[in-house]
């Protein structure tokens, strides 16, 4: 049987990894975390000093890179940079504020594209980003468009930081993703955009719980289809 994909896209903050991994726990499928391999570069660029404009150094360091994936006894998803854990690390602010100038650059997006639909062409996944269900598995079963306001986001990823012990200003994280909207939005390769056949879903007003029962509800009528 064909292996099934699930694609996840959507603005920054809009709480896709969160959607897309714990889809994942309830369908046993792999969840694969397409920023945190975005993340992992951004953080290794910013600890050796490599330019974020030298697009050259960057793509090396691409391919150069193992990311991996690695799923804890306690159901915990651990992000693995060339054998150093790194899962909170790559979520600083500092990380945040400078991944999407890496993710605009087309030779690191196609190294990484590649690892992508590697680790997704033998096994059943749900894969989460900006460029999903348009460039990495255009061919997926499923593809949702998860987003949210603007300050809900914002509210979101405040919050957040403050769990995690970062003092970030409200003002400043709301700043730092309407810019990442629009480099998202607006870069040449893998732009964020709505696939044709994706499902809207607008999160603003709804639990992650009432998400997953709609992704889960859209499956099913899928499946039945098919």
């Amino acid at each position: 049987m064909r292996n099934i994909q699930i694609a996840i896209d959507g603005p920054a903050g809009a709480g896709k990894s969160t959607v897309a991994k714990k889809l994942a726990d309830l369908l046993g499928f792999v969840y694969i975390d397409t920023g945190a391999m975005y993340r992992a570069i951004t953080y290794k660029a910013l600890r050796q000093g490599i330019s974020l404009d030298n697009a050259e150094a960057l793509t090396n360091t691409a391919k150069d890179t193992a990311i991996q994936f690695v799923r804890t006894k306690q159901g915990r998803q651990l992000i693995f940079c060339d054998g150093r854990e790194v899962t909170e690390e790559i979520r600083s602010p500092d990380v945040s504020e400078n991944v999407s100038k890496i993710a605009q650059f087309s030779s690191v997006r196609e190294v990484l594209v590649r690892k992508q639909q590697e680790l997704a062409s033998n096994q059943n996944v749900v894969m989460d980003g900006r460029d999903i269900g348009t460039v990495v598995l255009p061919q997926a079963e499923c593809k949702i468009y998860l987003t949210a306001s603007l300050e809900e986001r914002t509210a979101r990823r405040y919050h957040e930081l403050l769990l995690k012990g970062y003092t970030e200003e409200y003002a400043k994280i709301r700043e730092n993703l309407a810019q990442r909207d629009e480099m998202d939005k607006n870069r040449e390769a893998g732009p964020l955009k709505i696939a044709e056949d994706a499902v809207i879903i607008d999160s603003t007003d709804l639990t992650q719980e009432e998400v997953l029962q709609k992704i889960l509800g859209l499956l099913g009528q899928r499946r039945g289809e098919s």
